[in-house]
């Protein structure tokens, strides 16, 4: 039987600013989401992180970056 394999895309605006933050970031949430990609646009002016994927929570992506002193909100 098939079963669809559903994949999740999540904005969020953060106050992430240089890019060798936002490269430990990414890997360090790659490493929690395993299969996710994840990525920023700091030319954004949201700054924006964004994680696409079949399985992670958004509020334990936002939990990650602010542990690391960065704020993180899901975009609407």
């Amino acid at each position: 039987m098939y079963s669809p394999v559903f994949t999740m895309v999540e904005v969020f605006k953060t106050n992430v600013e240089q890019t060798s933050h936002a490269e430990k970031l990414a890997a360090l949430l790659r490493l929690h989401f395993p299969g996710s990609k994840v990525n920023f646009d700091l030319e954004d002016c949201d700054r924006i992180l964004r994680v696409e994927g079949q399985s992670f929570a958004p509020d334990k992506v936002q939990m990650l970056v602010a542990a690391h002193g960065f704020s993180c909100t899901v975009l609407e």
